[in-house]
């Protein structure tokens, strides 16, 4: 392995020295993250550092520590009698509806009559401190009588058990292809779920204010549901309830909806006790109460020709939700739009089984169900490859969508055509500056002398469809003031969970008023200032609040320089904004000067903004329209290595090559490529979530639960940004970057299988890379690895482990 290199991410950028000192565009510019000096000297404030109204009391949830059961009764004396307790509150002290205003509604604010899950929440203790709020809370004695429990995919699965109706998408005659096709396998595998893991849990800061109102400070993707959610929990109008969110110290779709239920909780406690509370869950407490990933089984069949390109497929997924739907029925929707991934399915039948078990409401992830989806269809071609004998890559070549219509070949099951596709092209930029080829021989060479040490390669592709499948979430607002003095003032509805949409915003903002970008300041995201504000969420917030923004601010541009036309005897056309200067024919003024003589003469220095993203459409009811605005694409070419005997594996080399349009900011777009890979290979090598058998979640901790440290980044990463603007009419020709990066770690999945069945007797083994084709056309079992490839679950696909 060569020595450990600065990623090209890091040493392809040079950073400018200051905003300050800027001229020229913002846009494209790698400004850093416009929080980043604050956090690196700990003045950034997050929910747990504002300070604390005096008064202030806290909240420590009590948890159910049953998975399934009656709730006869709770006994509260252990906690009430520890000094410094103030109360317990329980779904009596509720005033307004018991049930959260899911669109289910299936979710209780406490547990009513039954519990669902070993950690649901029962009610809270409220106390002097956080530490005393904790143990109270554990003295609490819930009376629950245990009813059986569904734990795992196969009992739901067996006893029938759902959150939501089965749902199936049909194209062609699936099962007529089959039975035609030259060749066919079937196979089956799992995928398991991921804990969220952001850096700053949960938290809510409830305070009540004068004449019935409300403020929440929130650690939140969507303040507006959280409003929402307060509001009806308290039996108020929105109105009343006012949220804010600076900043999150991470998110990535834990805190779309299951921030909610924090800040009802605290604003509960605050109502009923009539002092601000807050309630911040203990890293125990938020793995044991907040949802997950969902995990998903798959089984297929497959019909194929001697070519390796599909005829006809039938895949069923099966996703485990959770006790309550929360955002699962979109999650699995999103799956089946992204099955197909890069490749045309001409006859296909696809299901999705929403599964309910007595565990953690599942909820969103980044990828939102795009992961589960992509990886089924990897996976077979991956299959279908070992069987042929063919190098995969030639696999997914020859299945991918055709650019040219005239093919027939570039429209998904879901009636949207592929109209930007890139990825022919794309892939063999990656192949060559990459050394697949070469390497690929190489690599077989190895494995012929290698006796323990196994190597696979695997280069994979990513489709990605941006936009909210709720056509109604794809729209935004924005308000952007002018201040006397030239400086700019922006809020938008979205939020800033470390993602850099607050930097995106400010350099839209800048360019559009033509003024340096350190003129530009962002300010927290507020329910009293943009309502209705959709989550920050489907990598959408630069696409929505960015062209918001952009938007507001170009009616402001367009109202001074209706003044400088006025006073210079020009055209509004001929006045430019650049480099805090405005410029007519007649003169140049500074931005500060015009802005000043537009106060003199009454003219409006702000203005709201507002975009709703243009084509989209989809009926839910027949999974069919365009849901998507656009697709955002890449590719990864992953090496990996195994140790037969151990099962241990490791990531050695990762190229990248994707597709952002026009970088808004390369720093942060390449920023998010990389974590985006390392978070999806943590998903699918170490990220193992394990429930015993009483439903208790064993892993629950960093000591048990294994994200991906600093070690485990590959010591050769590069990263190269496709050069094409967004074909269709974005914010700065740009590409959404937040969730696509992370379904480029397919590869290392695909690489690790790889390894693995180039193992000799590995369980399910199937002829290499430049092997004789099979003749049997109904081929053996295909190579099964579950995911996350755990060394346990490497060694069973190695056939050293018998199956569970």
């Amino acid at each position: 392995m060569k020595p450990a290199t600065l990623p090209a991410a890091a040493s392809a950028t040079s950073m400018p020295a200051s905003p300050a000192s800027s001229t020229g565009p913002a846009l494209g510019q790698p400004w850093p993250h416009e929080s980043a000096r604050a956090q690196v000297c700990g003045a950034a404030p997050y929910v747990d550092d504002l300070p604390e109204t005096k008064g202030t009391l806290y909240a420590a949830p009590i948890v159910s520590p049953c998975a399934h059961g009656l709730l006869r009764g709770i006994d509260a004396a252990p906690a009430l009698a520890l000094p410094g307790v103030h109360g317990v509150v329980l779904a009596a002290d509720v005033p307004g509806d018991l049930w959260l205003p899911t669109p289910a509604r299936d979710e209780p604010i406490f547990a009513l009559e039954r519990v669902h899950y070993l950690g649901q929440v029962l009610g809270l203790v409220v106390a002097d401190s956080p530490a005393l709020a904790r143990r109270a809370a554990r003295a609490v004695q819930a009376d629950i009588a245990p009813l059986p429990a569904i734990l795992t995919l196969e009992q739901a699965l067996q006893a029938q058990s759902y959150v939501l109706p089965p749902v199936t998408l049909r194209r062609g005659d699936a099962a007529a292809a089959l039975a035609a096709a030259a060749r066919r396998l079937c196979g089956r595998f799992e995928v398991g779920g991921q804990e969220h893991f952001y850096l700053e849990g949960q938290i809510a800061y409830a305070l009540p204010l004068e004449q019935g109102q409300w403020l929440v400070h929130s650690s939140t993707q969507h303040p507006a549901e959280v409003q929402h959610w307060v509001a009806h929990a308290l039996g108020l109008a929105q109105h009343a309830v006012r949220v804010e969110c600076r900043r999150m110290g991470g998110g990535f779709g834990g805190k779309e909806t299951q921030a909610g239920q924090i800040a009802v909780w605290a604003a509960l406690a605050a109502h009923k006790f009539g002092r601000p509370v807050k309630l911040r869950l203990a890293r125990r407490e938020d793995f044991l109460i907040t949802g997950k990933r969902h995990p998903f089984a798959y089984d297929y069949e497959v019909g194929f020709d001697d070519t390796g390109r599909i005829s006809g497929l039938r895949l069923q997924m099966a996703v485990n939700c959770g006790f309550s739907a929360d955002l699962s029925g979109p999650v699995a929707d999103r799956a089946v739009f992204h099955c197909d991934n890069a490749y045309y399915l001409g006859d296909v039948e696809i299901t999705s089984l929403r599964c309910k078990t007595h565990t953690q409401s599942h909820t969103a992830f980044r990828g939102f169900g795009g992961p589960q989806g992509m990886i089924a269809i990897e996976t077979i071609l991956g299959d279908i490859a070992r069987a042929l004998g063919h190098d995969a890559l030639d696999v997914r070549r020859r299945n991918l969508y055709d650019p040219d219509p005239a093919a027939g070949r570039c429209t998904t099951p879901y009636q949207m055509a592929v109209e930007d596709n890139i990825l022919p092209q794309l892939l063999s930029k990656l192949e060559l500056s990459a050394n697949y080829r070469r390497r690929q021989e190489a690599i077989l060479a190895w494995n012929r002398m290698q006796p323990v040490l196994r190597r696979g390669l695997a280069l994979t592709p990513v489709k990605f469809g941006i936009s909210f499948t709720a056509t109604q979430f794809n729209q935004a607002g924005a308000l952007v003031h002018v201040y006397t003095d030239g400086s700019v003032q922006v809020n938008h509805g979205g939020t800033e969970m470390g993602q850099g949409l607050h930097t995106k915003v400010a350099q839209v903002v800048a360019d559009e008023l033509g003024v340096p970008l350190a003129q530009v300041q962002v300010t927290a995201s507020d329910t009293a200032k943009v309502p209705n504000a959709s989550a920050t969420a489907a990598s959408s917030g630069t696409d929505l609040n960015g062209r918001a923004a952009q938007d507001a601010a170009r009616q402001v541009r367009a109202r001074l320089a209706a003044l400088v036309a006025q006073l210079d005897g020009c055209h509004p056309e001929q006045v430019r904004f650049a480099d805090g200067q405005v410029h007519s024919p007649a003169q140049q003024r500074s931005f500060a000067a015009l802005v000043q003589l537009a106060y003199a003469q009454r003219v409006q220095l702000w203005s709201d903004g507002f975009y709703r993203t243009p084509k989209i459409h989809y009926d839910k009811h027949t999974l069919t329209g365009r849901p998507f605005y656009y697709f955002a694409y890449g590719a990864a070419c992953t090496e990996v290595a195994i140790d037969t005997l151990t099962g241990e594996s490791r990531v050695l080399r990762v190229d990248i090559l994707h597709d952002v349009g026009h970088s808004i900011n390369p720093a942060i777009d390449r920023g998010q490529i990389e974590g985006g890979f390392v978070q999806g290979m943590g998903w699918l090598t170490t990220e193992q979530l394990v429930w015993n058998d009483a439903g208790a979640l064993s892993t629950c901790a960093p000591s048990t639960y294994k994200i991906p440290a600093a070690g485990d980044v590959p010591a050769q990463f590069h990263v190269d940004l496709w050069p094409e603007p967004n074909r269709e009419d974005n914010v700065g020709g740009s590409k959404a970057v937040g969730e696509p990066p992370f379904m480029l770690a397919l590869s290392v999945y695909e690489a690790l299988r790889n390894a693995i069945a180039a193992a000799p007797g590995a369980a399910g083994e199937q002829s290499t890379v430049g092997a004789a084709t099979n003749p049997n056309p109904f081929a053996a079992q295909p190579l099964r690895l579950d995911a996350p490839a755990t060394p346990e679950h490497i060694l069973r696909a190695l056939g050293a482990l018998a199956p569970d």
